[in-house]
C-alpha cells in the first residue's frame, strides 16, 4: 500500500482537497463549536489556541483564525502539497509539513483537532498518549473524527 501522504499530495495536485474540505465542513464545524462552547473560561479570556493535526488544505486552520477568540492556530500534515494549498490560501496562519507520528511541539494548545488521519499513523494509541500529554494543555480538549465506512477495512469492527 502506498504511503497516505503521497495519496494526499496528489489529491492535493488535482483538486481533491477542496472537496474533502466540502465534505467534512459539517461534521467538524459541529464539534468544533461545541468544544468552544465548553472551553475553559480563562482559555477564552487569555485567547485558545488550536491544532488541526492532519490539516490538509488548511481550512480548518483558516476557518478558527476568523474566530475573535483564537489567538492562534497552527496546521501539521506530513503531505507537502496539502501545506504548499494551505500555505496558498492563508493569511496569518502557521503550517507545519511534518509526520505526526515523530514530530513534537514546543507548546501545548487548547484544541487539538484531526479528521481522518488517526488510522493512517503507525500506532494510534501512542500518539493519543502524546498528545494528551505533550500538546494538550490542562483541560484542553482532543477532538477525533473517524469515517465507519465500507472501504476501512480496520473499521468493520467498530460497531461492536
Amino acid at each position: 500500500m502506498r504511503p497516505a501522504v503521497d495519496v494526499f499530495s496528489e489529491w492535493a495536485d488535482v483538486g481533491k482537497d477542496v472537496g474533502m474540505e466540502r465534505g467534512h465542513a459539517p461534521a467538524v464545524i459541529e464539534i468544533l463549536n461545541a468544544a468552544f462552547e465548553e472551553m475553559n473560561p480563562s482559555a477564552l479570556e487569555r485567547g485558545f489556541t488550536v491544532v488541526d493535526a492532519g490539516c490538509g488544505n488548511g481550512w480548518v486552520v483558516r476557518n478558527v483564525t476568523q474566530n475573535k477568540l483564537c489567538d492562534r492556530a497552527v496546521g501539521i500534515d506530513g503531505a507537502k502539497e496539502m501545506i504548499a494549498n494551505a500555505e496558498s490560501r492563508s493569511g496569518n496562519t502557521k503550517y507545519i509539513l511534518a509526520d505526526i507520528n515523530s514530530f513534537d511541539l514546543d507548546d501545548k494548545f487548547d484544541v487539538i483537532h484531526s479528521m481522518e488521519v488517526l488510522y493512517y499513523l503507525d500506532d494510534p494509541s501512542e500518539i493519543i498518549k502524546k498528545i494528551s500529554g505533550l500538546w494538550l494543555n490542562d483541560n484542553g480538549r482532543l477532538i477525533v473524527g473517524i469515517d465507519h465506512y465500507y472501504e476501512n477495512v480496520d473499521s468493520h469492527s467498530w460497531q461492536e
